[in-house]
């Protein structure tokens, strides 16, 4: 018998009463059910972003939502800067090279964070530059930026602040409308408990006044004015992954009874136990900035990381995911995110430590678990 234990960075564990929910006999999207379902998701939605501007659902994932939002926020005339420090970052960078939106791709260096300064000194000496996107958890790196200082950087040079909070929404301290993000996006298979499917935009009054006079929004199903006019009548403008949205329901009024900060600190406990174990264990963790809703471990010399994952898998029914790009078979990622708490993780770094010691990396087994408990012990 073998369970599965997701600690990928999404999908990751949804919780069973959100897929029984998801099971029950449903009715037409265009009803007043529907309609009801869906203004309570948007009102915890933005309880959730802990803003006042509107929230917007899409069927599709995380990156569909940032594409309309890159298109529908830089018309004709604008140039964007995109802060690329890992796969989802050049993400955003190619979205905006294919629809045709002038594009500066500033490069960091993987596992490093930018510094707002480099910015503020992009916008100094281009004024051409009409908005910034980041990435504020990127998920390849396991890296975590500073994006409260950034919104101040953009908002003293009146930019447009876009932000992935993919694997941010939902398990990091996220302040949009404090921290002057004007548009924040994320999915519905990291935090928030909920299988791929949804994305969903924070979208403030500065970006609703670029987004409203872009005509030639080149995106047609993923289009934001549309998305905001069936959403003020508390409905969508094409057909919704209404299951999904009935599910969001649950999954969200399970994390607002949980406590928005408590989850923060339930994922930063689970983060802090992953590092401090990792350090007992003689593994490095990759990031210099790490991100507490992913975390990535750098594989010991002498251990085949397509050995260790599979052992992780195959003997405790635990996935993780590995790196990308220049990263493949170098690290190895353990997400914090979804429905896992810190017996889930301590589970996860005793099978790590079994799974190390067999592949010949030298520590004392036991130390891992150790270090971690003492981090959860610390947290009560």
């Amino acid at each position: 018998m073998k369970k599965i234990r997701l600690f990928t960075p999404g999908p990751c564990t949804v919780p069973e009463e959100v897929l029984i929910e998801m099971a029950r006999p449903f009715e037409h999207h265009r009803t007043a059910w529907f309609k009801e379902l869906f203004a309570e998701c948007t009102t915890q939605l933005k309880q959730i972003f802990l803003t006042a501007n509107d929230v917007l659902i899409f069927t599709g994932s995380g990156t569909a939502t940032a594409e309309g939002a890159i298109v529908g926020c830089n018309p004709t005339g604008s140039k964007i800067l995109t802060i690329e420090g890992g796969k989802f970052g050049e993400r955003w960078g190619k979205i905006a090279d294919q629809f045709g939106i002038p594009a500066v791709r500033h490069k960091v260096e993987w596992g490093h964070a930018v510094e707002p300064g480099v910015i503020e000194d992009y916008l100094k000496k281009d004024p051409a530059i009409t908005s910034v996107m980041v990435v504020h958890s990127e998920t390849s790196t396991a890296t975590a930026c500073d994006l409260e200082a950034i919104g101040r950087v953009c908002r003293a040079h009146d930019r447009l602040l876009l932000a992935d909070c993919i694997t941010s929404a939902g398990a990091l301290p996220l302040r949009i409308d404090d921290w002057g993000v004007d548009v924040a996006i994320t999915g519905s298979q990291k935090a928030l408990l909920l299988p791929p499917g949804l994305g969903f935009a924070s979208v403030s009054e500065r970006a609703w006044k670029v987004i409203e006079q872009n005509p030639q929004q080149s995106s047609f199903y993923l289009n934001y004015n549309q998305a905001r006019k069936a959403a003020e009548k508390n409905d969508t403008p094409y057909t919704p992954a209404h299951l999904l949205v009935r599910g969001l329901r649950v999954a969200l009024r399970m994390l607002l009874d949980e406590g928005l900060e408590n989850a923060w600190k339930r994922v930063a406990a689970m983060a802090n136990a992953t590092r401090s174990a990792a350090q007992a264990m003689n593994v490095e963790v990759f990031s210099k900035s790490p991100s507490d809703s992913v975390t990535a471990l750098n594989v010991p010399a002498g251990v085949d990381e397509s050995k260790l994952r599979k052992a992780l898998r195959d003997k405790y029914g635990i996935h993780t995911a590995g790196g990308q790009d220049h990263l493949s078979g170098k690290i190895v990622r353990f997400s914090h995110m979804g429905f896992i708490d810190s017996v889930d993780m301590l589970g996860c770094i005793g099978a790590l430590e079994h799974t190390l010691f067999s592949l010949g990396h030298g520590f004392d087994v036991g130390a891992g678990v150790a270090a971690a408990q003492k981090v959860f012990v610390e947290r009560t």
